[in-house]
């Protein structure tokens, strides 16, 4: 396998971040109280995937949660909209068939008339495939700055595994010029794919579906370890040169058993929680733990990320953090602060605001 390692010509870093968590939450035990005769509850030794996910309202879609946290980004980055010349989006969920969500992220914004403006799609890695795009082109200088987004909306089966750890958020990312205050340098980008059928979706199929447990084996984990060892072996890193790492999360387990696969402590696999806490959010999951990261990291500390989409591949990324955080982390809301704005709701108004109930 080769390890040459993606670098820009031009180095570049993060200007600005931004994440959005929708407002209401459902308990994993909650959807076993309907699906499971109460599998998961209070007194069976049995416990849920995740404790509860987020979900997203009826007007809320990939494309109005990717503007928040877009929104968000820009209150970092501290830049005028119309510099940006590319806005480009990761979805699995887009609510447009043909028409691209970058023109209309591009549009509430106020980003440029002169940009490029796309969709991507690969599962869960589409998000980290839009960060590569601007980075070539901020990289080679064809761009000053572009947006990089992932966003999507619960998709799982009623009663399927899915519907536990499906769940709905976004996180935005603008890419600029390493030649001012940024927030981090991104060092170098690998990416490993194969084709493995471990999930997917045919068109007007309304629910995706898997092969199960074949897409840890053979899929996420195998992506996910060749990504990460062709990074470090092309930069010349070890898992000691990095403080934290975000790694894809399907699910609680997955990330810290990767983890350990490749040589980092529990204590680095961060925020190894956050599945658990709202599900995975689809093409943001990898992109919304990086802000969660960034949210408590130190200037000079390093973090891997290492996103994984089905069918299948992973990007994995080095990002070093810089000075340039500390005065900007606070002008936007937190991860950890949009976690806690929540409301429960139950299984009734769940399946209506994910219209699984057609009339």
């Amino acid at each position: 396998m080769s390890s040459k390692v993606m670098k820009p010509r031009r180095d570049v870093g993060i200007i600005g971040y931004g994440a959005y968590v929708p407002r209401y939450r459902i308990k994993a035990k909650e959807i076993a109280r309907v699906w499971t005769a109460g599998t998961f509850q209070k007194e069976s030794p049995v416990k849920p995937p995740i404790e509860e996910k987020a979900v997203a309202n009826l007007d809320e879609d990939s494309v109005t949660m990717a503007i928040e946290a877009a929104k968000f980004a820009l209150k970092r980055a501290q830049i005028n909209p119309r510099l940006i010349r590319a806005v480009i989006m990761g979805s699995e969920s887009k609510p447009f068939a043909v028409k691209t969500a970058g023109v209309t992220i591009g549009a509430a914004i106020g980003a440029s008339k002169n940009k490029i403006a796309a969709s991507y799609e690969f599962a869960c890695k589409a998000g980290t495939e839009a960060m590569q795009t601007c980075i070539g082109l901020v990289g080679s200088s064809m761009i000053d700055y572009g947006l990089a987004i992932g966003a999507d909306t619960a998709q799982g089966r009623p009663a399927d595994a899915l519907e536990y750890t499906a769940a709905s958020g976004a996180a935005a990312y603008i890419i600029g010029p390493y030649d001012r205050e940024v927030i981090a340098k991104i060092e170098g980008t690998f990416s490993y794919t194969t084709d493995t059928p471990d999930f997917w979706r045919r068109e007007g199929q309304k629910y995706p579906q898997h092969f199960a447990r074949f897409t840890g084996e053979p899929a996420y984990f195998d992506h996910i370890i060749n990504a990460v060892k062709g990074l470090m072996t092309g930069l010349g890193y070890t898992t000691e040169d990095f403080d934290y790492a975000v790694f894809h999360q399907p699910n609680y387990k997955f990330p810290f058993r990767v983890g350990k696969i490749l040589g980092f402590p529990k204590e680095k696999v961060a925020p190894g929680t956050l599945s658990n806490i709202i599900g995975n959010t689809y093409a943001a999951a990898s992109l919304v733990g990086l802000a969660a990261v960034l949210d408590i990291a130190k200037p000079g500390q390093r973090i891997l990320i290492a996103s994984f989409g089905s069918g299948a591949g992973s990007d994995a990324m080095s990002i070093l953090v810089e000075e340039g955080i500390e005065e900007r982390r606070d002008l936007a809301p937190k991860v950890q602060e949009l976690i806690e704005r929540k409301i429960y709701i139950d299984y009734a108004l769940y399946a209506r605001l994910r219209r699984k109930i057609s009339l």
